[in-house]
């Protein structure tokens, strides 16, 4: 997957009309580029920034059918979402582990109330359960989290969902569509669409990289691009009314000792009415999250003292370690793209997640709404409208037996690398030719040095962000390490793809300004000794 040759497969065919031109990179446009190559479909995906930089990283790393939309009545939702949840166990094993939540109970009737609830949560997934709802003793809730705090503690419920690596997922997806004659290019930004007699006809793209600017034709466009959905709508009319109100989910990330067993905790309803979740996740916990409506939207949203203050307290009530401010090893934000409520309606957590397709009169479409688990249902939906809309053809899904680039049977959670898949012993390879690149980029961390040239040549990763911040996800896990580590992986993507000493220190510059973001407090990075 080499960004040159891809475009270069642009270059040979301007006049090529593709089927599909997919606006936006992120979990919903993958979803659709994926379903259209598994119908043989010539699919062309372009994203303006990198693969999954917005909302598509920032999730809370959940494959779940959704109990808070159950206890809501969507029961449709729920059962697609499980379904969902089944497939992409079963198709990227790699990257969605099974994993058991636990909800503590400190009032007399939570056990019986949510083993209820859950049981049917359980049934609703058939076949592709992950495993059976049961209430626990007290003693068993202690067990499986020694931290939670035991005063008025009852006992619990457990039940099962997935937990994964959400920008690992979108590497591989980008590397599954392009091994089935897809393109997928990162770096380009659509700059306007093509109309031929007021129907959609292509768009122009800019190559951030070269500079260079192409028309490309194509028989259906589709709009994939989250909360940037209006951006796009209005470039195809001026007169728009806007269809997307962002809302603001935060996470936090701290050190395992806060979690110290291999299960989660979720709070069905914490004072405010929302769910909290407390996940292990590659050796941290991650707490989250919050809904808070906002105006604007942006790449890089920043997390406001409030929603901090909110989960800090939250946590603080169930875990006999309450974690504090200098306990938050990163702080990330992220924002879904809810359908815009009506006037005085601010209720984010009552809007469906359930996705939704609009058709213009140019024959754009547009997909929004929708979350992660469901990301390849709204891609086969979203290629049936296309089907139907631009008469593309009509032919049939295969997605949901595709296996994801990566796949392996087994995988061995313990090998620092599992998360590359079928790629690891690839990733190792590389220290065979060049021993010093299997020394690790930070002593107190398990990635070496052969991970960044990998992202380099086989990932599309481009920057330091690209790769500290989607390839490896330190500046989710450990912003400060993540500083330290910005210098030598600069130096090694240099020498990978041939830049010169400006662009490392423009690099590294960049990058600590950006990570200072995912902070409390600003951190300044040690002086690391180049070891070239």
């Amino acid at each position: 997957m080499k960004r040159q040759k891809l475009v270069q497969r642009i270059d040979e065919n301007l006049s090529k009309e593709w089927d599909l031109i997919i606006i936006g990179g992120g979990a919903t446009g993958l979803g659709v580029a994926l379903d259209a190559v598994s119908r043989g479909y010539e699919t062309l995906l372009l994203e303006q920034s990198d693969f999954s930089k917005g909302t598509s990283s920032r999730s809370t790393k959940l494959v779940h059918g959704g109990v808070r939309y159950l206890a809501q009545g969507d029961v449709a939702l729920v059962r697609e979402a499980l379904r969902e949840r089944g497939l992409l166990k079963k198709n990227a094993p790699h990257l969605v582990q099974n994993e058991t939540f636990v909800i503590p109970g400190y009032k007399w009737w939570t056990k019986y109330y949510y083993t209820i609830g859950l049981t049917l949560y359980d049934l609703l997934s058939g076949k592709l359960s992950l495993g059976r709802s049961k209430p626990i003793s007290k003693k068993e809730a202690v067990r499986r989290l020694p931290t939670i705090r035991q005063e008025g503690l009852r006992g619990g419920v457990i039940y099962h969902d997935g937990q994964f690596d959400d920008s690992r997922l979108s590497i591989n997806l980008v590397q599954t569509i392009v091994e089935n004659g897809g393109v997928a290019l990162n770096y380009a930004e659509v700059t306007g669409l093509i109309k031929d007699s007021n129907k959609i006809a292509g768009a122009n793209m800019k190559d951030m990289e070269s500079g260079k600017t192409y028309a490309l034709k194509a028989k259906s466009v589709i709009n994939a691009t989250g909360v940037f959905i209006d951006d796009i709508m209005k470039m195809d009319k001026d007169e728009h009314k806007e269809m997307v109100r962002p809302s603001q989910g935060v996470h936090l990330v701290l050190d395992k000792e806060f979690l110290p067993g291999e299960d989660a905790i979720m709070i069905p309803k914490t004072d405010d009415g929302r769910v909290l979740f407390a996940v292990p996740w590659h050796n941290k916990v991650v707490v989250g999250t919050t809904d808070t409506p906002l105006d604007e939207h942006s790449l890089e949203p920043v997390a406001m003292e409030e929603e901090i203050e909110f989960i800090l307290k939250t946590a603080q009530k169930y875990l006999e370690k309450e974690p504090t401010r200098k306990d938050v090893k990163s702080v990330f934000a992220g924002l879904r793209p809810l359908a815009a409520p009506k006037e005085g309606d601010t209720k984010t957590k009552e809007i469906s997640r359930s996705h939704k397709l609009i058709v213009s009169d140019s024959g754009l479409i547009t997909i929004t709404g929708g979350k992660w688990t469901t990301f390849r249902k709204m891609g086969e939906d979203t290629v049936d409208k296309a089907e139907s809309v631009s008469k593309i053809g009509k032919t049939v899904s295969t997605s949901e037996d595709l296996k994801i680039h990566g796949y392996e049977s087994n995988t061995d959670y313990d090998d620092p690398l599992y998360f590359y898949g079928s790629d690891r012993n690839e990733v190792k390879g590389i220290t065979e030719e060049y021993p010093f690149l299997n020394e690790k980029l930070h002593a107190d961390y398990e990635h070496i040095k052969a991970e960044v040239i990998w992202a380099a040549r086989n990932e599309m990763a481009r920057t330091v962000e690209d790769f500290l911040a989607r390839r490896i996800r330190m500046l989710f896990l450990d912003a400060r390490v993540a500083i330290d580590m910005a210098p030598e992986v600069a130096e090694l993507m240099a020498g990978e793809l041939g830049y010169d000493e400006d662009w490392v220190k423009t690099q590294v510059q960049e990058f600590t300004n950006l990570a200072n973001r995912y902070l409390l407090e600003e951190y300044k990075p040690k002086e690391l000794v180049n070891k070239n």
